[in-house]
């Protein structure tokens, strides 16, 4: 049953001649404002609006801006989380969600405000996407249990979303040749080698000193104690590792020896992989450093040049084998791009087609749990039918089963 209406006896007052209904209500800043209606119930239709208004006003004047709360939460992160992982959540949420939002209240945001700021996010990876969907319900999921929200407006937001990741194949035997002789001698050369022989991150890599590396031990291994990030283009060696996993001893074959004892003669400093002053490479110098591989791609460029003043547009065919126009000395040797993970993958590919154990693998990759690592060793070991044939033929009794092991 409908809450019958009490309507109060208001007072009343003569303008120009005309008898009007007068209340009087505190508004949002605290001044007293006067409100007429020439009959009672339109003045208290009135006083229930302007009393509404003012609630409203209030709350937003409580609330904080998506600015200012995003950084408060990501103080309150700081002190549970991993300064890696907190490198990685103030970039996210300093271009996706304080960019576009941040100055609004966080009372006013609505759920097509958040998809409207995700749009650009959509034209990312999915991992990308994923992440910055998850950084948005934390912040409003936290304003919510604090009571400066009246409704979630991340609430009904799907994570899923963004481009699919390109799977990256492993090199083959050939290209791992091809890309080693590409690059030997070059800057590029040390760290191509710890990726393909190591099976290190990129992170890894450029935040390896020597006093982890112990070539003159029985067995030589490296120990992979730090990590290199990078802030506003600024190296950062952090000892907390993206994972417990990460931290790790990793024995060194051969090549990766000698390839080691050589840069070693030749270094002036504490880091492997280095910039010419000695210190750890910045976000543009290792771009620079990949650049030696990439133009060494026969691949199809573009580029610019100015002409007069104008800027002449220039398309490039490089020919397999043959010698860069402007520079005699680059040779295009690579008919297949290279990523800096894909070293990586390698050396893991590798480890599986040679039979090691799934949990040796895990360890020697610094993986966090089993389940990526499998993934990885299915996708190699059972994605390929001129092996798998036989074991089908005998599980339908077509082949004796002993004659069928890989």
């Amino acid at each position: 049953m409908a809450r019958k209406r009490i309507i109060p006896n208001y007072g009343t007052v003569v303008m120009n001649g005309t008898e009007y209904y007068r209340t009087r209500i505190v508004d949002s800043d605290g001044k007293r404002v006067a409100l007429y209606a020439k009959t009672r119930e339109e003045l208290y239709e009135k006083v229930e609006d302007a009393q509404r208004q003012i609630e409203s006003a209030c709350f937003r004047r409580k609330s904080p801006t998506v600015k200012e709360y995003a950084e408060k939460w990501l103080l309150m992160q700081s002190a549970q989380v991993r300064e890696t992982t907190m490198i990685d959540y103030r970039s996210k949420v300093k271009n996706y969600i304080i960019k576009p939002l941040g100055h609004m209240y966080m009372a006013d945001v609505t759920p097509d405000d958040i998809k409207l700021a995700l749009v650009p996010v959509s034209k990312k990876s999915s991992s990308v996407y994923h992440a910055v969907v998850t950084l948005f319900k934390c912040i409003f999921l936290s304003a919510e249990d604090n009571h400066l929200l009246k409704e979630n407006p991340t609430r009904r937001i799907p994570c899923k979303g963004g481009k699919a990741k390109k799977e990256i194949d492993p090199l083959t035997d050939d290209q791992t040749r091809r890309l080693l002789d590409a690059v030997k001698g070059l800057p590029p050369y040390v760290f191509v080698m710890l990726g393909l022989y190591c099976g290190l991150r990129r992170e890894e890599i450029l935040g390896l000193q020597w006093d982890c590396v112990h070539l003159d031990s029985e067995t030589p291994y490296l120990s992979v104690e730090r990590a290199w990030h990078t802030e506003h283009n600024r190296p950062i060696i952090l000892t907390d590792l993206k994972t417990n996993s990460a931290r790790r001893k990793v024995p060194l074959p051969p090549p990766m020896v000698e390839c080691l004892q050589e840069a070693k003669t030749k270094s002036h400093s504490d880091f492997v992989v280095a910039n010419c002053e000695g210190g750890p490479l910045s976000y543009t110098q290792f771009k620079r450093l990949w650049t030696y591989i990439e133009t060494r791609t026969a691949k199809e460029r573009v580029y610019y040049r100015y002409v007069n003043g104008q800027r002449i547009k220039h398309v490039l065919h490089p020919v397999l084998g043959e010698a860069a126009p402007h520079n005699n000395k680059v040779i295009y040797s690579l008919d297949f791009d290279v990523h800096p993970h894909q070293l990586r993958h390698t050396y893991i590919t590798n480890l599986i087609s040679a039979n090691v154990d799934p949990k040796t693998v895990q360890y020697l990759a610094g993986h966090k749990n089993s389940k990526i690592t499998m993934d990885i060793y299915a996708k190699v070991k059972y994605n390929q039918p001129d092996q798998l044939s036989s074991i089908v033929n005998a599980a339908f009794g077509l082949i004796p089963a002993d004659s069928a092991a890989i």
